[in-house]
């Protein structure tokens, strides 16, 4: 195991960003910063967006919400996570959040151990302005859909409505 010396400083406004699924991921900490032992990154999530409820196999997650106010899912119990609010969503727990209001939120996201961050690159796209946000198309979801399974990463659709 290699031990990173130099440490890590990343201020504010700094570090690699990508949009997913049109909320805008930045990462403060990769798993090649800390010997894969972790990855933390600050996400933006636009108005009425979020993640579709899913499980993780690989990682827990655990998040800090800094700004805002989002839905939280944590297996059959639904919160209202405000400002201060910590989550901590172990590896085999369905979970997901959204973005009710009609305000950004931000909020930090770790995964321990780190891999994950390589899911958002792959399906993200980096950012070269931070104006605004992309419209998610088709395509972006399949993306997703396709390359979930790789991360270790159940996306649950949503329930089949009855006619």
């Amino acid at each position: 195991m290699t031990v990173n010396l130099q440490g890590i400083l990343q201020q504010p406004g700094q570090g690699s960003s990508y949009w997913v699924l049109g909320d805008l991921y930045t990462f403060k900490a990769v798993g090649e910063n800390t010997s894969q032992a972790y990855a933390l990154f600050e996400i933006t999530v636009q108005p009425q967006s979020g993640t579709p409820p899913h499980i993780h196999s690989h990682e827990d997650e655990a998040f800090y919400i800094q700004e805002g106010e989002l839905e939280f899912q944590l297996n059959e119990q639904i919160v209202l996570a405000t400002p201060g609010t910590f989550l901590h969503s172990p590896k085999g727990q369905l979970h997901r959040f959204t973005n009710i209001s009609l305000e950004p939120v931000k909020l930090l996201c770790w995964v321990t151990p780190a891999g994950l961050e390589k899911f958002f690159i792959e399906v993200g796209v980096p950012v070269s302005e931070r104006i605004s946000s992309p419209t998610v198309s088709p395509t972006d979801i399949e993306k997703v859909l396709a390359a979930a399974p790789r991360y270790g990463l159940e996306i649950i659709p949503p329930p089949a409505e009855s006619s």
